[in-house]
């Protein structure tokens, strides 16, 4: 399956350090080598980047690589393919517009027979289970609030609705970001890491890069970054449950919710996960 990467931030950051180990994972120490995609929030816009290449290989990794954009909330994917072509347009982040902003998501997973009658106000344009996933929730979003925009906590119960009911077609791993929050789903795996002061060294797993955030932040600094992996060895990673859904707003992790996954599902979960 796919792999996700997410950040979350209290004041702008550049993800340059997380995204060259989780680059690697595209094609060159793992096998998720059917594209990827990332994309940064400045202020209510975001600025994308897709490639169907490999993002081991591809010069558009290699720019955000050396590129260091900075904002408040960022979500990445690399894709290892299981329903859709491998086409520009079937790769994550989606984005949609709502009450004047972008939203963005990324779904790691398999929603089996997930076929929904959307009425037409968000349509795919891919043919992946995950961007008909976000258009249902977002056209959910839509009937739920009309033209009143939802703060954090009307967001966040609205999505843990969404999410119980799209949780019982499979795997449903996903982050979504409105660009003031990020709301991350485990179905399977998620783990997420808050760097905040005192800040220490990092090491990647997945490339022999180190940084001393100590060198480079301040004391308002506070970063969460939300990976399916650890990206590194030398930090303590805290794992989602399966089933835990938690929003994060300025790099803090806020109470999460547990939704319900069938005891069918989970077992074929827990098979998809042991063959991953």
């Amino acid at each position: 399956m796919c792999q996700l990467l997410g950040m979350n931030c209290a004041t702008p950051t550049d993800i340059t350090f997380s995204f060259t180990g989780f680059a690697a994972r595209g094609g060159d120490t793992d096998h998720h080598a059917d594209g990827f995609g990332i994309a940064f929030y400045e202020n209510r816009g975001s600025r994308c980047f897709l490639d169907n290449a490999p993002c081991c290989r591809s010069p558009v990794a290699d720019l955000i690589k050396r590129y260091p954009i900075k904002s408040r909330n960022v979500i990445a994917h690399i894709r290892k393919a299981t329903q859709g072509d491998l086409e520009l347009e079937n790769c994550h982040p989606f984005v949609r517009e709502r009450w004047g902003r972008h939203w963005l998501f990324a779904h790691n997973g398999d929603l089996k027979s997930f076929h929904p009658a959307l009425r037409g106000d968000y349509l795919p344009i891919g043919q992946t289970d995950s961007e008909r996933a976000f258009c249902f929730m977002m056209e959910g979003l839509r009937t739920r609030f009309g033209a009143h925009e939802p703060d954090d906590q009307e967001l966040f119960a609205a999505v843990a609705d969404m999410t119980a009911e799209l949780t019982c077609y499979g795997v449903f791993n996903f982050l979504l970001s409105n660009g003031r929050c990020m709301i991350a789903h485990c179905s399977t795996r998620l783990t997420y890491i808050v760097r905040a002061w005192p800040f220490q060294e990092a090491h990647l797993v997945d490339t022999d890069v180190a940084v001393d955030f100590a060198n480079v932040t301040t004391h308002s600094d506070c970063v969460a970054v939300i990976t399916t992996k650890p990206l590194t060895d030398n930090e303590t990673w805290t794992a989602l449950r399966p089933g835990e859904l938690m929003m994060f707003i300025d790099g803090r992790p806020q109470p999460s919710v547990q939704i319900d996954i069938p005891e069918d599902v989970q077992r074929r979960n827990r098979e998809n996960l042991a063959c991953a």
